[in-house]
């Protein structure tokens, strides 16, 4: 038995370096330098070919316009506060159950202060009723950094923050600050006809506007609602806003935005509110919520 055992460890010492063939593992010097070059040259291969791919493909996208918007359903309709499952229940007067929902809202207005609009370079003054699309030039073209229109939050009246800090919460008349979600060199188109509008809107059209519009979604909760007020340029989404031309060349875009503000809402009920936009181009999916409107549940209760 220890001379088998002597006879192994000598085995196994001779594979790992054999003196007389002057093998390492098996192999010579040579045969190692040969294997080690091919495998070089090999995966050498492998990786040009893969760098010239992506620099390939790299070639056919622009830095500054998505090459692909085919999956993109244009657009979104978003508000403000957001909250689980879509669902705000808060007590009027009691600050702490709607203390995050102010919180959302000034986070949301931040940038919309006057005080960080002044700087002529970066913003313009566009008007405060709606206006044609504003053209600020190709997505492709080295014009560079394109300036911002201006808009000043005191345009959401009551639901602005200014006067009323509470957005509303704590009297029982809240807002919400709604959104079209932003897509690169995307053009709303206003309605062409009132064909398709619901009627109770009684919705002025107006070329250069995209109207907005919120109802109960439930039959039962048509007399709960109560008045429903409308604030921002038109009361709707002008088109001077559009179009967005991406984060490098409008760093310093903002989205107009409509305050909706309920005033007489049933206390002590979960209502369900849906709100609209209505365009030749904005459509809607049962499989998407927030494509081109959005429902909401809102619970006020009494304190």
């Amino acid at each position: 038995m220890p001379a088998a055992t002597k006879d192994g460890d000598g085995g196994w010492k001779k594979f790992l370096w054999n003196s007389e063939k002057k093998e390492f593992l098996g192999r010579t010097g040579s045969s190692w330098s040969k294997i080690l070059l091919f495998y070089v040259i090999f995966y050498g291969c492998l990786a040009g070919i893969f760098i010239g791919t992506i620099q390939a493909l790299l070639l056919t996208l622009s830095d500054y316009k998505p090459t692909y918007q085919d999956r993109v359903a244009p657009p979104g309709l978003s508000h403000t506060p957001r909250s689980v499952k879509s669902e705000l229940s808060f007590t009027k007067g009691k600050e702490s159950t709607y203390v995050k929902y102010i919180k959302s809202m000034n986070d949301l207005l931040l940038p919309y202060n006057d005080t960080l609009q002044e700087d002529q370079l970066k913003y313009d003054d566009c008007g405060d009723d709606p206006a044609e699309y504003i053209n600020r030039g190709d997505m492709d073209t080295d014009v560079g950094v394109r300036k911002a229109c201006r808009f000043s939050k005191s345009l959401l009246g009551s639901c602005s923050g200014i006067d009323d800090p509470d957005f509303g919460f704590g009297t029982g008349t809240p807002c919400l600050i709604v959104k079209l979600n932003r897509i690169v060199n995307f053009r709303p188109k206003p309605p062409a006809s009132a064909t398709g509008l619901p009627i109770a809107a009684n919705i002025k059209l107006d070329a250069h506007l995209i109207p907005i519009y919120c109802t109960n979604k439930r039959p039962e909760d048509a007399a709960k609602i109560g008045e429903i007020k409308y604030f921002g340029i038109g009361n709707g989404f002008p088109l001077q806003y559009y179009p967005y031309y991406g984060k490098q060349l409008h760093p310093n875009y903002l989205q107009p935005l409509v305050a909706v503000q309920f005033t007489n809402l049933t206390v002590n009920t979960e209502l369900r509110i849906e709100c609209k936009v209505y365009g030749q181009n904005i459509h809607y999916s049962e499989k998407d919520r927030y494509q081109g409107r959005f429902d909401i549940k809102i619970t006020m209760n009494e304190s």
